[in-house]
């Protein structure tokens, strides 16, 4: 009976040590996938943070026969859209054109 413990000890010795070694080896694993995770997701971060905002593209104009008064009065509008001009000076504009 002594003669067999000792194979049965060696065994669960073994299969123990074998059991840990993986768990050790699988949570390592799955640190490093965390890590490279949480990197990809800074990666993205700032890489939309440096991206320019893109703009809509501009309304396609018509080609029409239209006047250079017209076309001067929506030049004005899309720079008083995009902020370029204030009220003011839109408006300002947009009387200096009217009086020639």
């Amino acid at each position: 009976m002594f003669m067999r413990r000792r194979p049965l000890l060696r065994a669960a010795a073994v299969g123990g040590g074998a059991y840990i070694a993986g768990k050790r080896t699988a949570r390592r694993r799955a640190d490093q996938e965390q890590y490279q995770a949480d990197q990809d997701a800074r990666i993205s971060d700032l890489e939309q943070q440096q991206a320019p905002p893109q703009q809509p593209p501009a309304p396609a104009q018509a080609p029409s026969a239209s006047s250079p008064m017209i076309d001067q009065l929506n030049q004005l509008a899309a720079l008083h859209q995009q902020g370029v001009l204030t009220d003011d000076e839109f408006a300002a504009a947009k009387a200096k054109l009217f009086a020639t």
